[in-house]
């Protein structure tokens, strides 16, 4: 989901359930420009990241499907089997920030858990291989 604020407004997260556990990851990314009219947009993340390749799920154009957010940055969700190898180009002049959502990914010889981030700079893609199946985030920023 998305949300844009700044006008005294309040947020907070909550689980509404009492019998299931919930795995919140809260993001917040800084505007291009101030004084933006505040608004909120939701989407379901489905199945449409493979081992193969990324999804889009933010970005500044938006799409169908894709939260548009007032930066330069795109957001892609990731899914890997245990083994599963990727590929993924960092355009040049931008950098790349990766959080892992679950299980485990080799990233540039070191090993990444549920929790962890990478910040990338200074490289044009970034090579995964997934230690465990994994769930992750993967940020190409300006």
């Amino acid at each position: 989901q998305r949300m844009s604020a700044g006008r005294g407004i309040t947020h907070s997260e909550f689980n509404a359930s009492r019998a299931e556990p919930v795995h919140l990851l809260q993001i917040w990314i800084q505007p291009l420009t101030r004084g933006i009219e505040p608004s909120y947009e939701q989407i379901r993340v489905g199945g449409d990241a493979t081992p193969e390749r990324l999804q889009l799920i933010a970005s500044q154009e938006g799409a169908p499907g894709v939260v548009r957010m007032h930066q330069d940055a795109r957001v892609f969700r990731g899914l890997m089997l245990k083994g599963d190898r990727l590929s993924h180009p960092i355009g040049e002049g931008r950098y790349g920030y990766l959080q892992i959502v679950s299980g485990s990914l080799h990233v540039d010889g070191e090993t990444l858990y549920a929790g962890d981030g990478a910040a990338l700079s200074g490289t044009s893609k970034v090579d995964l291989a997934a230690g465990d199946d994994a769930e992750f985030l993967f940020f190409d920023l300006a």
